[in-house]
């Protein structure tokens, strides 16, 4: 399992996704539309690269390459939540819950899998503790958030 979150306020102010050939280095034709077709543009450039990330860990720790090459991660979503991210011959589901401050996806090889998995969002100070103890299976930060999946 993978997982991502993107903690939306840092995201505007680290990430000026606007500007010339940012979404030709990261997002495929198609994402690219999804983004410039949204009606919240900004929340679909996060969800697609949640989708991606979380994909990217599983794919990393099954082949063992380390190189993350956003347009080789091809999303597609299914519904508001549900995605599919392809990886070469590799699916990825996804599903991601969508707040006012954060974007956070969960990805599994099996969609049956994507309910099972328990998910814990802590937002700063309220995570700081040692996590590890706990055994997550994947562990995402960002900006003041700290997911953890099991």
């Amino acid at each position: 399992m993978g997982n991502d979150i993107v903690d939306l306020d840092l995201a505007k102010i680290q990430s000026n996704w606007r500007r010339k050939n940012y979404l030709d280095k990261i997002f495929t034709t198609e994402e690219q539309l999804l983004i410039t077709c949204a009606e919240n543009p900004d929340l679909m450039i996060w969800l697609l690269w949640s989708m991606k990330e979380s994909a990217y860990k599983i794919h990393n720790r099954k082949t063992g390459i380390r190189s993350f090459a956003p347009k080789s991660l091809k999303c597609s979503i299914r519904s508001n939540t549900y995605g599919v991210v392809n990886v070469n011959n590799d699916a990825y589901f996804t599903k991601s819950d969508l707040q006012t401050t954060f974007v956070h996806t969960i990805a599994s090889p099996s969609y049956n899998r994507l309910e099972k998995i328990e998910v814990a969002i802590y937002e700063s100070p309220n995570h700081l503790f040692d996590y590890k103890i706990t055994n997550p299976g994947c562990v995402s930060h960002h900006g003041r958030y700290l997911a953890l999946v099991y």
